[in-house]
C-alpha cells in the first residue's frame, strides 16, 4: 500500500491554531462584567479604560459572541473626521437637491443587519478633530444621513494617555457621553481563561414586576440628592485628565437614572451599582449618591421610637450610626420624656448588639437634650461603660499617634 502523503505543514499549523482557539465559558461572578452587560442592556455608550494588553478587546469579542451580536470594530485614530460625519456625494443638481453625506460601508452593514456591537477601539488615540466627529455618532447614533437601528450597541475602549500610542485626552463633550468603567485583570480569571475557560457574559435578567419600583427609586434617589446639592447638577472638572473621564452634568445624571433603574430591576449588587454610578458622574458625586441611597433604606426614626423593643437596626456600622443620629434628631424636633427614654433604649440595644463606638456621638447629643425635670433612665447604666471604654480607646489611639509623630 502506498504511504499517505504527509499533511502540509501550514495545514498542521492551522489545525493547531484551531485547537488553541477552542475555548468554553462558565458562569462566574464578576462585578466589572456585570456592570458592562447592564450598560449594554440599558443601551448607553460604555468606555472601558485599561492598560494595553489587559484584555479589553478580548472581553468585548467574547461579549459579542455570547450575545450573538455581530461585532464591528472601528479604530477611530485611522479614520478621517469625514468617515464619521459622512462623505459628501455630488448628485445631479447640488443647487436643488443639496449634497448628501454618504455613510461608510461598516455603518451600512450595521443598518442592514439591524443589530450588532459597534466597538470603537483605541479611542484615546483619536485626535481632537476625529473626537469632534464622533460626538453625533455616540449621542445621536447618526453617521451622515444614516441612523443606526436600536439593536446596535456602542462600546469603546481606551488606554490612559500615558500608555496610549500618541495618546490624547478625551474632549469633555465626548467623555460626558460615555459610562466609564475601569478594566483590570483578575488573576484567577486570566489563569482559567488561558486554560480554556473564560467567564460568561450574559445580559441581566430584569424582573418585570419590579420595573415601576425601579423607575421610582432611580428618580427619587437622583432628584433628592440634586435638590439638596444643587452644585452637583453640573460640575466641569478643573484639569484636562478629569474632564476626559466621568463628571456630573444633566446628561450624565439622566444616564445615572437609567442605570439605577436597570440595576434595581436586575437585582444587581451594591458593588456593581457603585461602579456604574461612579463611572457616569464621577467618584465624588457617585459616592454621595450611593450614601444617599443607603440612607433611603434606613428605618423610620418614628417607628423605632414607637417600639424600641422590636426595633431592627442596620448591621453596617455607618448605617447604624446614621439611624441612631436620625432618632436623636427626631427627639430634638419633638422632645418629650417618653421619646427621650425610648431613644436611650435604642442606643442601649445598639451597644449590646454591635460596636459601642457608633453610640458615642448620638449619646452625647441625646444627653444634651435632657430637661431639668427628666430623670436619668436606668438604660443609661447599660451603655455608660461601653461608651466610656470606647472614649478611652480613642484617647489611647490618639496618644499612640502623637507619640509616633514626636519620635519622627
Amino acid at each position: 500500500m502506498p504511504l499517505a502523503a504527509p499533511m502540509p505543514q501550514l495545514d498542521v499549523a492551522a489545525e493547531l491554531l484551531e485547537l488553541l482557539s477552542a475555548t468554553t465559558t462558565e458562569p462566574r461572578p464578576d462585578d466589572r462584567l456585570a456592570a458592562l452587560t447592564l450598560t449594554v442592556a440599558a443601551d448607553l455608550p460604555v468606555l472601558l479604560w485599561g492598560e494595553p494588553g489587559i484584555g479589553k478587546t478580548a472581553a468585548l469579542t467574547q461579549l459579542a459572541d455570547t450575545l450573538g451580536l455581530p461585532l464591528t470594530t472601528v479604530i477611530a485614530s485611522v479614520h478621517e473626521p469625514s468617515d464619521f460625519a459622512g462623505l459628501p456625494v455630488l448628485g445631479d443638481d447640488p443647487a436643488v437637491q443639496g449634497v448628501p453625506m454618504a455613510p461608510p460601508d461598516w455603518a451600512v452593514r450595521l443598518v442592514r443587519s439591524g443589530r450588532g456591537l459597534l466597538f470603537l477601539d483605541e479611542l484615546s488615540t483619536a485626535p481632537p478633530a476625529v473626537q469632534a466627529a464622533l460626538l453625533r455618532l455616540v449621542l445621536e447614533r447618526r453617521i451622515g444621513t444614516l441612523r443606526l437601528p436600536p439593536g446596535v450597541r456602542i462600546v469603546a475602549a481606551a488606554n490612559p494617555r500615558s500608555s496610549a500610542a500618541d495618546g490624547w485626552e478625551l474632549s469633555p463633550p465626548l467623555a460626558n457621553r460615555f459610562v466609564h468603567l475601569p478594566w483590570e485583570h483578575d488573576h484567577e480569571v486570566v489563569v482559567r481563561g488561558l486554560g480554556g475557560t473564560w467567564p460568561r457574559a450574559v445580559l441581566p435578567e430584569l424582573d418585570p414586576a419590579r420595573l415601576p419600583e425601579a423607575v421610582a427609586l432611580a428618580r427619587r434617589a437622583v432628584c433628592e440628592l440634586l435638590a439638596a446639592r444643587p452644585a452637583l447638577v453640573h460640575r466641569l472638572p478643573g484639569n484636562d485628565a478629569q474632564r476626559g473621564g466621568a463628571w456630573p452634568s444633566p446628561r450624565s445624571w439622566e444616564m445615572t437614572v437609567r442605570l439605577i433603574a436597570f440595576a434595581t430591576a436586575a437585582g444587581a449588587s451594591r458593588e456593581v451599582l457603585a461602579l456604574l454610578v461612579r463611572g457616569t458622574v464621577g467618584d465624588g458625586p457617585g459616592l454621595e449618591l450611593m450614601a444617599a441611597m443607603d440612607r433611603m433604606d434606613l428605618p423610620d426614626p418614628e417607628a423605632l421610637l414607637a417600639d424600641p423593643a422590636a426595633a431592627v437596626l442596620p448591621e453596617r456600622g455607618d448605617l447604624r450610626q446614621a439611624t441612631l443620629e436620625g432618632v436623636v434628631d427626631a427627639v430634638r424636633r419633638r422632645p418629650d420624656r417618653a421619646r427621650w427614654d425610648a431613644a436611650w433604649a435604642l442606643l442601649a440595644r445598639a451597644v449590646e448588639s454591635g460596636a459601642p463606638d457608633v453610640a458615642v456621638v448620638p449619646a452625647t447629643a441625646l444627653a444634651a437634650l435632657r430637661q431639668a425635670d427628666w430623670e436619668v433612665p436606668a438604660t443609661i447604666d447599660r451603655l455608660a461603660g461601653a461608651v466610656a471604654l470606647s472614649r478611652r480607646a480613642d484617647r489611647a489611639v490618639a496618644r499612640v499617634a502623637a507619640a509616633g509623630g514626636a519620635r519622627r
